[in-house]
């Protein structure tokens, strides 16, 4: 073992020489202020109050039903909402407002001062008279069908059914594709459906070209 004597900076802290604070050189700093014995240490947080413990409790008991109402109401009204600051009915709908033109009352009467008539309903309306066939038009029958006698035969049938002037002939020229009844205007309509009638027909025309100054028949075919 070596007798080489220790320097003195290597040597354990028993053997380096007590410094007094009287003797120590520096300044005093922020390490060298004392701890306030009050202040807490370490992680550390205040104890809270009763009160901010129940307040979470207290707002569901309020909030929860008036949040439920508000539900409800919304529902059962049809999912309407009310129309802030309108005058209406109970389901939003604002109410109307009646309007009225100046110088016209709800009821008008006429200079002399009465009210104006109405008609009655239950009283029938009067339609003109319908036209009555006139038996002394000239009515002229044509025979396009070929058959002996057809013309004759029906202008006997019109001399007895009233026609006072009737006259039977031969057709010739482009013949109809059925026996038909020709008048000339509208005037003549119930005699020549007269005509139709009492022969068996069922075409009339109106046609001034082919009528006339009267009733023009042409028969295609045999009476019935």
């Amino acid at each position: 073992m070596s007798d080489t004597p220790v320097p003195a900076h290597t040597a354990g802290a028993d053997s380096l020489p007590a410094v007094s604070k009287a003797d120590y050189p520096y300044p005093d700093d922020e390490f060298d202020a004392p701890a306030d014995p009050t202040a807490p240490r370490g992680v550390h947080r205040a104890p809270r109050s009763a009160w901010s413990r129940w307040m979470p409790f207290v707002l569901v008991l309020v909030l929860a039903p008036l949040l439920a109402y508000g539900i409800v109401t919304f529902v059962t009204r049809g999912g309407d909402l009310p129309i802030v600051g309108g005058s209406g009915d109970d389901d939003g709908t604002p109410a109307a407002t009646a309007t009225s033109t100046p110088g016209t009352d709800d009821e008008q009467t006429d200079d002399t001062g009465e009210e104006p008539t109405e008609p009655d309903e239950d009283e029938p309306t009067q339609e003109a008279p319908a036209a009555e066939p006139d038996l002394a038009t000239s009515v002229t029958v044509f025979n396009a069908a070929g058959i002996q006698g057809l013309a004759a035969t029906a202008g006997q049938k019109l001399t007895g059914a009233g026609f006072t002037d009737v006259s039977p002939e031969n057709f010739t020229g482009t013949k109809p594709a059925s026996s038909t009844v020709y008048y000339a205007s509208e005037d003549d309509r119930a005699t020549a459906d007269l005509v139709a009638s009492t022969l068996g027909l069922g075409t009339v025309q109106l046609d001034a070209a082919q009528a006339g100054d009267g009733i023009v028949v042409v028969l295609v075919s045999a009476l019935s």
